[in-house]
């Protein structure tokens, strides 16, 4: 009825094989390539996170990468230093870490519980060396250490992940 209120909606087909964030966005390059950077946002995300803040705060750092993070509790989590550049990933419930973790003191290292939002820039489609099914947290572990990725934290706002079923009766008392 809308006409889709101006937007237009463009379908990548994984049909053939399920390709996760990082090796769908690399096939639906195309469609981001053009622009200074794009913004992702998992599907099953509801939250109040002031997004523009987020495209502003990328657009004055100009990092290849911008994460939504923030203080909560989560099994697994993106490493920081004090400058909120990016270092790695850990599993809280295994102790499991991956990334450039090098002889940092430990209070320097902050935890921050990722939230499913980033803000791209373009040219990491030129750094990629991964192909086919692929995680974006392992592109950015695997840029992170000669790229700026950031961190931007939105701690104290609503973030609801509506995929469980016990959480939309939550997003409901928080959203309606």
């Amino acid at each position: 009825n809308n006409k889709g209120w101006g937007s237009t909606i463009t379908i990548s087909d994984e049909t053939d094989a399920v390709l996760e964030t990082g090796g769908g966005l690399m096939k639906a390059q195309s469609y981001f390539a053009q622009d200074d950077f794009f913004v992702v946002m998992n599907a099953d995300i509801l939250t109040n996170m002031p997004l523009r803040e987020m495209i502003k705060a990328h657009q004055i750092n100009k990092p290849l990468a911008t994460l939504a993070v923030s203080n909560r509790s989560s099994s697994r989590c993106f490493l920081f230093d004090e400058y909120d550049q990016l270092l790695g990933w850990k599993n809280r419930a295994t102790g499991e870490l991956k990334g450039q973790i090098i002889a940092l003191p430990e209070k320097t290292i902050q935890e921050k519980a990722f939230s499913g939002i980033h803000v791209i820039s373009s040219d990491i489609f030129s750094k990629n060396s991964f192909s086919g099914k692929f995680s974006m947290v392992d592109l950015y572990l695997n840029l992170c250490s000669s790229n700026i990725i950031k961190a931007y934290d939105h701690t104290g706002y609503h973030l609801v992940d509506v995929g469980k079923p016990e959480s939309i009766q939550e997003a409901e008392k928080i959203f309606s």
